[in-house]
């Protein structure tokens, strides 16, 4: 990441006349005007306004901006109309406390000791601290997660932290390294489950909350907006994440809140916190959070079969679609993601695409780009037929495939 601009607060002064300028200088000339500049103007006489006199007991000091002040009168006016105006504010703020206070008990804080890829000073073992949202899925409650928070860790050496303060221990454990989603299945009594959102319906400027775990301060809850969507191709260190979709987010997200959940104003959970883009390893403002639907793709399968099955099209991407080449396609913006090959035998090829084709929708979603694709057939069902729109020789032609599982043409 490149570092963080700094920022330069450039104060402008407006001088109306030079006389102004050289007074500040002490340098406006002694010497009277003549000629046409000396002409004579009658000023209006100075009119003195009496202070008010000194209260008793004040030793008879005045003070000068008496009149500046306001009266008992004016203040218990503008009391009431603070009064009133707040209203409003307090009504959108009772909406943000009954939301923390529904959501509290759905979220967890996380500890997993695992063994430490580097031991530093003879420690074998490092800890991990994170969030995790408790849902139902699959007719089984569960505790949904980042994996990097639970990865390389024994069931036994993982706390689950309840809002409470009850500690319990997982009892299964399942994760998706391409989405670094992770899912524990727990049993206990009284556990809130969090309700989740249906697709993704979140907009870019809508308000979120995100709630977790930042530096171990657990069910911490911070505020923001929506910033921008379909953040992908970043750089999330070891392992890497292939399928990317992120939602950005100003609200607050720090060490620790990995896996806490993104939460709309009607409580309903609308993605799962992940990284932060940050020169100073805390919020600068950018945080991501992967969309619920990717979400409940990867945990519904991993619950019911214990692993993840994805789509495939058999197509190699232009990974640098340029201008230039938009152009020799007869397209007047690279847009789309451009096919520089189609794998034989495979739902493309049978499907009737070619290579140079511009794949510009899939079921009448608007492709940005080769990262998007990949991301939107990341979360196909393997059982369903898709629509594509591609661009070939001037002309947009609709195709039907019925796409096939990855595991089928390649490991993942």
């Amino acid at each position: 990441m490149s570092a963080v601009p700094s920022v330069t607060r450039v104060f402008v002064f407006s001088l109306t006349t030079a006389a102004m300028l050289g007074a500040m200088h002490g340098s406006v000339a002694d010497e009277p005007p003549t000629g046409a500049a000396a002409t004579v103007r009658s000023e209006p006489p100075v009119r003195l306004a009496p202070i008010e006199r000194p209260a008793a007991g004040s030793n008879g000091r005045i003070d000068p901006m008496r009149e500046a002040r306001l009266s008992t009168a004016d203040r218990d006016k503008l009391y009431e109309q603070v009064a009133r105006d707040a209203e409003g504010l307090e009504r959108q703020g009772a909406q943000l406390r009954r939301l923390a206070q529904l959501l509290k008990p759905t979220v967890v804080h996380i500890d997993a000791k695992k063994p430490a890829l580097r031991p530093k000073n003879g420690k074998a073992s490092e800890d991990e601290a994170g969030s995790g949202v408790i849902a139902t899925v699959a007719g089984r409650t569960v505790v949904i997660t980042n994996r990097h928070v639970v990865n390389r860790a024994e069931l036994d050496n993982i706390t689950i932290r309840l809002d409470g303060g009850r500690e319990i221990r997982p009892t299964r454990l399942w994760s998706d390294p391409l989405t670094d989603i992770a899912v524990m299945e727990i049993e206990g009594d009284d556990l809130e489950t969090a309700r989740l959102a249906n697709g993704d319906p979140l907009q870019i400027g809508d308000t979120v909350l995100a709630i977790g775990s930042p530096f171990g301060l657990s069910h911490s809850v911070t505020l923001g907006i929506v910033s921008a969507k379909g953040r992908r191709d970043l750089d999330l260190g070891e392992g890497g994440v292939k399928f990317q979709d992120f939602i950005q987010t100003d609200a607050a997200i720090n060490p620790g809140n990995s896996g806490g959940p993104l939460v709309n104003l009607r409580g309903e959970v609308v993605g799962l916190n992940t990284a932060i883009a940050s020169n100073s390893g805390g919020s600068e403002g950018i945080g991501f959070a992967i969309p619920i639907s990717m979400v409940m793709f990867v945990t519904r399968q991993l619950v019911e079969t214990g692993s993840v099955s994805r789509a495939y099209l058999g197509v190699t991407l232009d990974r640098v679609f340029t201008q230039k080449v938009a152009y020799r396609l007869g397209m007047v913006r690279a847009v789309g993601a451009h096919v520089s090959a189609v794998t034989k035998g495979s739902p493309a090829d049978v499907a009737g695409i070619q290579a140079d084709d511009v794949i510009l929708t899939v079921d009448g979603v608007a492709i940005e780009d080769d990262d998007h694709l990949v991301s939107l057939v990341s979360v196909t069902p393997t059982t369903t037929t898709v629509t594509l729109t591609v661009f070939r020789h001037g002309e947009r032609i609709t195709l039907k495939m019925p796409v096939a599982s990855r595991e089928q043409f390649e490991g993942q």
